[in-house]
């Protein structure tokens, strides 16, 4: 087994007075990787953050969404299939708990997929499975992902523009 390692850093600085207060200290922090641009991230604006930045749970939706996005280009590639655009509005459902804590129950992911050829949407609906069954993040969590894939070819697109 071949074994993959991932560094981040996230740093929070306080601002006044750090955490004297629940209310009062900033929820902004960063996250970076050596050799990246960092990325602005805060608490969810529910939870006391700042709206304008990315938060942990919009950035786990994400990473299960960009996952299976790049496994299913490569398993297109890798079996003929030509995608032309991929477009993915994936939703994530969490549920808070009464003392505060909280868990994902749910990910569903809504790529939208067009292809080059009518033949090729055939052949690129079940990649979809085969790239879920891949996914390293969603292998790795505890709650259910659902793919709702809808696979079109540009020929759907000419038939509706006439």
């Amino acid at each position: 087994m071949k074994t993959h390692r991932y560094n981040t850093v996230v740093q929070w600085n306080a601002d006044g007075e750090g955490t004297k207060n629940y209310r009062s200290y900033s929820r902004d922090h960063s996250i970076a990787v050596d050799g990246k641009t960092a990325i602005l991230a805060s608490s969810d604006p529910a939870f006391r953050g700042d709206p304008s930045r990315y938060n942990p749970e919009e950035l786990l939706v994400a990473s299960l969404s960009a996952c299976h996005m790049l496994w299913y280009l490569h398993l297109c590639a890798v079996n003929g299939v030509i995608v032309l655009d991929y477009y993915d509005a994936a939703v994530g459902t969490m549920e808070e708990n009464a003392d505060g804590s909280g868990q994902f129950s749910r990910v569903e992911l809504h790529p939208v997929v067009t292809v080059s050829s009518e033949r090729d949407t055939y052949a690129a609906q079940p990649l979809h499975q085969r790239a879920h069954e891949f996914c390293f993040i969603a292998r790795s969590v505890n709650f259910p992902v659902v793919v709702a894939a809808t696979v079109k070819s540009t020929v759907d697109d000419v038939r509706r523009a006439r």
